[in-house]
């Protein structure tokens, strides 16, 4: 699943390469801990912009950045909690802030988990391969842009439809941008693509997010005891961690989840969809407009036999709240309706999917009834510093943002909520799900099928095994910095 076998010969050329172009590679344990990352790279770093390219910006893939452009260092967990006169429920919702990333998403800790035990264990050569990431949305940026601080060359591959604002990031960091048919629905394109790549290029590594267990590792690791820091954090002895709701996308990030049901066993885990496509809830298909999630197929790494609930979210709610949050008007009327200032401040740090995060949020906890002494944590993956041009197009397409489309909105996308489209999983609810891996997987991506049965029933050596080897692959990141020796001198 994330084999960390060696390659001597292409180890040695990386290593050189690493010397060359002055790379430094964090461990797991920096990543949930900045305070462990030496102090020479932080003086670093004091000079150095957040979303710049440089090498020692790999240490800034952590949630704990200080919410800063520039020369920031490193504090608690970025997390905003929404309080109940925006979400119209008691319970408290919390999400971890991806805006405070290099990128402006937290995809680069998927990327990185990916990318970073091939180089330490030689199986990716920088002097000869490509990197190739297919991805409906910031999955390809992070890898573009990790694959540029560890001196790797990168191919995109994603959807055409996707926003303006990622293809002109991209054409400035990838090497490479291929856009294929379709919107954020249309997984099968990339994969297509990947495999034309494989076919006729003798130099690419596909690293598919779907598949790839470092993206699982890297959220199970690194954002599930983040989000368990930041419930220790605000809570007493009286709340609870009712659960974590996340629309899967990949499937990489709701692996925190599984990390949470071991610290605190009652908690659930809820994955998410756009009822245009609900494909986990009814086996179907279509097109929505929540970017960044992926349909029509059940993610590889998706641990579904942990998996509680499925929430289908109407992309029309997204919409309507990403105008009412962030157009002034909008912004306006949450303030006559309570919501503290501070709190709309900052709900641009939302953008669609993170929006999309937050009514699953919703409907979760008005399905299981939850009060003021439970807290559901989500992910506001991104901000909407990155879809602006969306922005303009709702108002190309429906007018100009006035008091009655926010007082719509507002009780429309928020209040008038229901738990319609959601299915709290039985035992052989889970068995359909996964049994849906498949068609996608066996199929038509070469998978062998006593491999899905493992995931299935041979439930906890399989799942068990990947967290395991965090641990290793800080020993192996140890030892390729000490070849640098890079440390010493800088």
């Amino acid at each position: 699943m994330i084999d960390l076998t060696r390659n001597e010969e292409q180890l040695k050329r990386t290593i050189e390469r690493a010397k060359e172009k002055n790379i430094i590679i964090p461990t797991f344990q920096q990543m949930k801990n900045p305070q462990l990352i030496p102090e020479v790279i932080k003086e670093k770093l004091k000079n150095i912009g957040l979303w710049d390219i440089n090498p020692y910006n790999l240490f800034r893939i952590t949630w704990k950045n200080e919410p800063r452009k520039f020369g920031g260092l490193f504090g608690g967990v970025n997390f905003l909690e929404l309080p109940s006169e925006l979400t119209g429920v008691p319970a408290r919702i919390v999400g971890l802030v991806g805006k405070w990333f290099p990128t402006g998403a937290h995809k680069v800790g998927a990327t990185f988990g990916c990318l970073v035990p091939r180089l330490i264990t030689g199986q990716f050569d920088p002097t000869f391969h490509k990197a190739v990431w297919p991805s409906t949305g910031n999955y390809c940026r992070g890898g573009a842009y990790n694959a540029e601080l560890l001196s790797c060359e990168s191919i995109a591959i994603l959807p055409e439809g996707m926003s303006r604002e990622r293809f002109e990031w991209l054409s400035k960091v990838a090497g490479e941008v291929i856009a294929t048919f379709g919107t954020e629905s249309n997984v099968k394109e990339i994969f297509d693509k990947s495999w034309e790549l494989r076919k006729t290029r003798d130099n690419v590594v596909v690293f598919n997010q779907f598949e790839e267990f470092g993206n699982y590792l890297w959220h199970y690791e690194v954002t599930g005891q983040a989000m368990e820091e930041v419930f220790h954090q605000i809570s007493d002895s009286k709340d609870k961690l009712a659960g974590v709701v996340l629309t899967t996308g990949s499937a990489g990030t709701i692996a925190c989840g599984d990390y949470l049901k071991k610290v605190f066993p009652t908690s659930k885990i809820a994955a998410g969809e756009a009822l245009q496509c609900p494909t986990l809830l009814e086996n179907g298909f279509g097109a929505h407009r929540i970017e960044g999630i992926g349909d029509k197929h059940v993610p590889w790494i998706h641990n579904i036999k942990n998996t509680d609930m499925v929430v289908a979210v109407d992309d029309n709610n997204t919409m309507g709240l990403i105008r009412l949050f962030n157009e002034p008007i909008g912004q306006r009327y949450l303030s006559k309706k309570g919501v503290p200032r501070g709190v709309i401040e900052q709900l641009p740090l939302l953008g669609i999917s993170s929006v999309a995060n937050l009514i699953m949020a919703i409907k979760f906890a008005k399905y299981y009834e939850l009060t003021r002494q439970d807290i559901v944590f989500t992910v506001f993956t991104d901000s909407m510093e990155l879809y602006q041009s969306r922005l303009k197009e709702l108002e190309e397409q429906f007018g100009p943002y006035n008091d009655q489309q926010a007082e719509l909105d507002y009780h429309r996308n928020i209040l008038a909520l229901t738990i319609d489209y959601l299915k709290e999983l039985t035992y052989y609810d889970r068995k359909r799900i996964h049994n849906l891996k498949y068609f996608t997987w066996i199929e038509q991506q070469g998978k062998e099928i006593a491999e899905l049965n493992a995931q299935w029933y041979d439930y906890d050596r399989y799942w068990e095994t990947i967290p395991q080897k965090a641990q290793k692959i800080d020993e192996l990141i140890a030892e390729f910095n000490k070849k640098t020796g890079l440390l010493d001198v800088i």
